[in-house]
């Protein structure tokens, strides 16, 4: 694995990457190197609940654009790092290319961009801890999540899966939410919602986002970030 520089033992607690960015004074002129192939390995202080974990991202990546750093980075990182969760390195790689960050050490865990700013990301937002508590989550009924808010109209979604890299479509309707068609695809696909991470114009869409708000036009592709580890398989027919 050329270019990774080691991050070879467990780390524990989840605090341990600060969100901070700085800038040096001396501008960008570390070498970088090419995104390490391999999961970061620690322990949580404290065991979280994947729900808990999800939740502890989602602030992370909502937050930390409003305190320093620069928008679009801090979105080509979030984006990178669900990809290289994936295993899809060579998408991460381009994102990070295609926004000209940095990582000196390899892993996202201290990026720079083109300008020498500073990004840090926790490692709760890069893997999974080692003892993650896993949650009773069986799939949902299709009648949980089959009914339309007023107003809504039906329409088909096309998503590309990134463990299958093969196209399928998504009845839906417009005023579901992105989290709402998530369980629908765990329903037909057997994928599990918490697992899938949407992306739309290379921008993440959020589970509160609406279908009708995302404005994506008959034909266009949704891309389907997976972690193809807890991927289940559907049903049989008998």
């Amino acid at each position: 694995m050329g270019g990774c520089i080691g991050i070879s033992r467990a780390r524990s607690g989840t605090e341990e990457s600060s969100s901070s960015t700085s800038r040096p004074s001396t501008g960008n002129s570390r070498k970088n190197h090419p995104l390490c192939h391999e999961t970061i390995r620690w322990k949580s202080d404290v065991p979280l609940t994947e729900g808990q974990l999800r939740s502890k991202r989602d602030e992370f990546w909502e937050t930390a654009p409003a305190f320093d750093g620069r928008k679009e980075i801090w979105d080509a990182l979030r984006a990178a790092a669900v990809a290289a969760e994936a295993k899809d390195y060579e998408l991460a790689q381009a994102i990070l290319d295609g926004a000209s960050v940095s990582v000196p050490n390899g892993y996202l865990t201290e990026c720079y961009d083109e300008l020498g700013a500073r990004y840090q990301v926790p490692i709760y937002c890069l893997s999974y801890p080692i003892n993650i508590v896993k949650e009773d989550s069986g799939r949902e009924s299709p009648a949980e999540c089959s009914e339309p808010l007023d107003g809504g109209t039906e329409t088909t979604l096309k998503l590309r899966l990134s463990h299958i890299c093969s196209d399928v479509k998504l009845s839906v309707y417009t005023t579901d939410t992105i989290g709402v068609c998530k369980k629908k695809l765990q329903s037909q696909e057997g994928i599990e919602s918490s697992k899938q991470r949407w992306f739309y114009g290379g921008k993440l869409l959020g589970d509160k986002l609406h279908v009708e708000e995302a404005k994506i036009p008959s034909g266009n592709v949704v891309q389907v970030i997976i972690n193809p580890e807890v991927i289940t398989q559907p049903a049989q027919n008998s």
